[in-house]
This record gives structure tokens, sequence and C-alpha cells, in this order.
């Protein structure tokens, strides 16, 4: 079982202790529909189901300066170890083409829409120093051992900017490699986190309530990180899984290549 947990709360990490988030939300994260892949008929379906066991909401609105956001650590973190589907591309040997910016921020990627919500790519970084895009020693110390060669950043907002979001992929050697960085990303580890990019004009990502899920594709380590702008509460939970739902489909160039993997035309 996966727990949504509230990695700021004194409760976290001892024994999944804690509160209902809302106990009248029972959410279900699902990713998107099957992603169509190239080159075949084919479809893969990844599915996260996730049970909210602990969240206890430690404080409201949102602000903070530079620094504070530079560190940010979600509220709520929900990794996913199963790594279903991507069994193909578990090592990088079988996938071992660099990211591409075409293909990371490619023209689908710049605006993202399910449901009622839409989301707009407001920033991105493609780097290839993991450290420049990490903190925290401990961290940064098992990118290095996992063979972290990039780190794909992406920034997100609303219309109404009443969401903003980061979509981010770590690119290791290996599954155990990207399962290990899910565990650093624990904030009881103390290991360290990603750094949000902050594009001008969007607001300030980091302090407040945030929530993120994080999921093994093959070799790489996917993170969907959002809240609402300025760090307010959520009504409920089921919205920011709705919000990263969208966010998270910044990341279909990663079923292109599980597609091509299995072509052998990787």
């Amino acid at each position: 079982m996966i727990e949504a947990r509230d990695t700021g709360s004194p409760a976290a990490g001892r024994d999944g202790a804690g509160q209902d988030f809302w106990p009248e939300d029972k959410p279900r994260r699902n990713l998107p529909n099957p992603k169509l892949l190239y080159g075949g008929a084919a479809a893969v379906v990844a599915v996260i189901v996730i049970a909210v066991v602990a969240v206890v909401v430690l404080g409201g609105g949102g602000g903070g300066d530079d620094k504070a956001a530079a560190k940010a650590t979600p509220t709520a973190y929900t990794p996913d170890f199963s790594g279903d589907g991507f069994g193909k591309i578990a090592q990088r040997t079988a996938d071992n083409r660099a990211i591409t910016q075409g293909e990371a921020f490619s023209a689908d990627s710049k605006t993202l829409k399910q449901g009622k919500y839409t989301m707009t790519l407001a920033a991105s970084d493609l780097a290839s120093d993991c450290k420049a895009a990490s903190w925290g020693s401990r961290l940064q110390g098992d990118l290095a051992k996992y063979g972290c060669t990039q780190v794909v950043r992406s920034a997100y907002v609303s219309p109404d900017k009443k969401y903003v979001g980061q979509f981010m992929v770590v690119n290791l050697a290996s599954q155990e490699g990207a399962a290990q960085v899910l565990r650093d990303l624990d904030k009881a580890t103390g290991a360290g986190w990603l750094t949000p990019l902050q594009p001008k004009g969007v607001p300030s990502f980091g302090p407040g309530f945030t929530a993120a899920y994080a999921s093994v594709y093959g070799h790489y380590a996917v993170v969907t990180w959002v809240e609402r702008a300025g760090g307010a509460r959520p009504d409920s939970l089921n919205e920011m899984i709705d919000v990263s739902l969208v966010v998270e489909n910044a990341g279909d160039f990663l079923y292109q290549r599980l597609d091509l993997a299995g072509s052998g035309a990787s």
C-alpha cells in the first residue's frame, strides 16, 4: 500500500502514523488514458493506485522568500515504485540516447488539458548537471552514484494563475537508481529534493501546501509536483490529484521511448 503523507508532519515516517486527509475524500490516482506509442498499435497503461492514509496539514497560505522556495519540499508526497509497463527500459542500456530539447519540450507539451484543467508551459530546463538541479548532499550523492546524466524540469501555470505545477524527469542508469531517488525524496530521509523552476510572472512555487507524486518509469524517476498558487490549502486532495494528472501528460515522450526500445530502434 502506498501512502500519501504529509512529509512536513512530526508524525510522518512513523509507521504511517497520522490522520485521514479530509476523510470524505477517497481518491484514486491513475495515469492518464493509455498513451498511443509511436511505430505501432500497442498502448501502454501504467496505473497507480493510491490509498490516502495520512496527511496532516500544518499551515495554510503561501509566501516565503526565494531561498525557502529553492529548498522547498512537498507537504504531501506519494511515491510509486512499481514501474508497471516499463520493464523494457529498466536499464539505460536499452534506451541510451540522451533526452533532447525537442522531445522533452515538444509542441504538444506547451499546453496540457485534461478534464476542466488547462496548464501552460511557463519555463523549461534540460540540465546535464544533476547537482545543479537539486539540493541536499545525500540526494546529490545518490544521483551521482546511480548515474544521473540529465534532469528535465518544466514549470506550468493555469491560465487564471490559480494553479502552478512542476514536472521533472531524472535520467538514471537503472530502475534501481530511479527507485532510490524516490526514496530519497521522502522528507523523512532528509536527503534533499529537486529544485523547482521559478518563472517570472508566475506565482512563486514551493512555500505553503504542495503535493508531489513520484513514479518509476523504467530507468527514469518522474515527479509531478503541484500547488494552488500561493500555497493555500486545497479544498480536497482530489483537486491536487486532478491538477497533477494534467501536468503528468508532459511525460508522453517517455512512452515514445518505451516504444522505440521495444522495436529495437533506441
